[in-house]
């Protein structure tokens, strides 16, 4: 298990760091996962710091979470009753509701993956093939495999083999032993496939950056892929309604109801704040609960400006009068520019997110 922490400095610079690199002995249960946790927390002395854990969505992470939710709420830094405690991994969400597209057409896939395993394993056959893919201008020459556990490996070769659509029936007539050529209409299938994993792709680039902020582009690029997925869901092309009902009902299931701390991530970019929500949450759920939801980011919002105000209020600039010079009641109408900025500067001593990952 690899144990990974997120923070800004005092010299509001991202950190990343590797906290623990620990061998879990199968069956991973829970309550070792969370006492291997809290273990390396201490060993750090930031058991008291941190914001948020992200883990993927295995079963025995959530009951993990939920001890460890436990144990930080007997410190009192548990922010919001640990409203925003547990955030699943996005890229992660993006992992399951592509894999479950791909079901429809695994067959179609494996061809194309024998059909680039088979010419790679002789240099005469790629020489070969070369020559082939010239007579047909294609510039390219080498075809990728795709890593079998990760998606975007498997766009990546389809985006290559696709290229080269032409030439793969000629070189079945060169080499008999070849018999994984993919036929006309599964070439127009991974066509129609690519086009929806493009975009895939694209979100999965951005959210998955470790060099820069990107709790603020979450909100805006799910807000994308749910409108993807609703217009390609009244296509008129069978396979493509049928495969994207697959992602959909993973994307239900998991971003189905609001998503607090990603809300929270748009609104804290001063470049975007509540208009965020509000132009998203139209698209992505239904008309009856779109106030409903904007309403308990706000509420949120407030919520989270009082409490780093009552935990952090001895750093105030207090005057004779024994009162902060920040405002205390956020509720008596938008929050200042000052209580913003205050809002965030008590944020650089804590550990903003820990990342787990099973490798």
């Amino acid at each position: 298990m690899v144990l990974t922490a997120h923070f800004v400095d005092l010299d509001w610079k991202l950190q990343k760091r590797v906290l623990n690199f620990v061998h879990l002995p199968l069956p991973r249960k829970e309550a070792n996962i969370a006492d291997c946790i809290l273990k390396c927390l201490k060993e750090w002395e930031i058991e008291d710091k941190v914001f948020t854990i992200s883990v993927d969505n295995a079963s025995a992470n959530d009951s993990c979470i939920k001890i460890l939710k436990d144990n930080f709420a007997t410190n009192g830094r548990l922010l919001c009753n640990g409203k925003l405690f547990h955030v699943r991994c996005c890229a992660h969400i993006l992992n399951i509701m592509v894999q479950h597209g791909l079901q429809q057409v695994q067959d179609i896939i494996e061809k194309v993956h024998d059909t680039v395993d088979f010419l790679n394993a002789s240099d005469a056959r790629l020489k070969r093939f070369g020559e082939l893919a010239s007579q047909y201008n294609v510039q390219d020459r080498k075809l990728i495999l795709e890593c079998k556990t990760r998606w975007n490996s498997t766009y990546d070769m389809l985006d290559c083999a696709i290229k080269f659509r032409k030439v793969f029936p000629r070189y079945a007539l060169h080499d008999h032993p070849y018999n994984y050529c993919p036929d006309d209409d599964e070439w127009e299938k991974i066509e129609k496939l690519l086009e929806i994993l493009k975009v895939f792709k694209a979100t999965t680039n951005i959210i998955s950056g470790s060099e820069y902020p990107t709790a603020n582009l979450f909100l805006g690029e799910v807000r994308r892929i749910k409108v993807l997925l609703d217009v390609k869901s009244e296509s008129l092309d069978d396979f493509v309604k049928s495969m994207v009902a697959n992602m959909k009902e993973r994307f239900t299931k998991y971003w189905g109801e609001c998503n607090l701390l990603m809300a929270i991530g748009s609104v804290m970019d001063p470049r975007l704040k509540m208009r965020a929500v509000e132009i998203a949450f139209p698209k992505m759920f239904p008309s009856d609960l779109v106030r409903e939801n904007i309403g308990k980011v706000k509420d949120i919002m407030y919520q989270l400006f009082e409490e780093y105000l009552r935990i952090y209020s001895s750093t105030c600039n207090v005057e004779e009068s024994g009162e902060c010079a920040f405002p205390i009641n956020a509720h008596g109408g938008d929050v200042t520019s000052s209580g913003a900025i205050y809002g965030i500067m008590v944020y650089e001593n804590v550990v903003s997110t820990i990342i787990l990952n099973f490798v």
